[in-house]
């Protein structure tokens, strides 16, 4: 059986409201902006993308334990939940993907509660406060990791 070769892109809460919430902070690309960077960047590398935004967390926990049965990695931006949720590491812990962590902004000079991330130390790939355009960055990088070009 040959591995799959589809991300599972996964935006947090709030991040339904970029391209309005906070311009000067997040910019005013769209969440679908995002979305086809990624599809784009994506197939570029031989891989397709299931995107999914979710403000409950519940269902982006479900959508990761999907992603185990037919995505070769993950790339997610886990928005405020990035502080806060045990829940999410253990998931992302549980279905042991590959798994790029992006964040539009620059967490670590933003507000001390945004320095400290539960999915740090999971994730391959690490992109932070390179705008939308880090997403992009984020695919090439956990392709590289998933094609073993990379080390991570």
């Amino acid at each position: 059986m040959t591995a799959p070769r589809r991300l599972l892109l996964v935006n947090g809460p709030n991040l339904n409201l970029l391209g309005t919430r906070q311009p000067e902070v997040y910019g005013t690309d769209t969440l679908a902006d995002v979305e086809a960077l990624v599809r784009t960047t994506a197939a570029a590398r031989g891989f397709e993308v299931r995107a999914m935004q979710s403000n409950h967390e519940g269902v982006i926990i479900d959508a990761i334990h999907e992603a185990r049965l037919d995505c070769a990695g993950i790339v997610i931006n886990p928005g405020g939940l990035t502080h806060t949720s045990v829940v999410l590491r253990d998931a992302l812990a549980s279905v042991d993907l590959p798994t790029a962590e992006v964040h539009i902004s620059d967490v670590n000079n933003r507000e001390d509660f945004r320095k400290f991330s539960y999915v740090r130390d999971l994730a391959a790939v690490h992109v932070i406060g390179e705008g939308v355009a880090g997403y992009a960055r984020a695919v090439e990088r956990l392709c590289d990791v998933l094609t073993g070009q990379s080390e991570g």
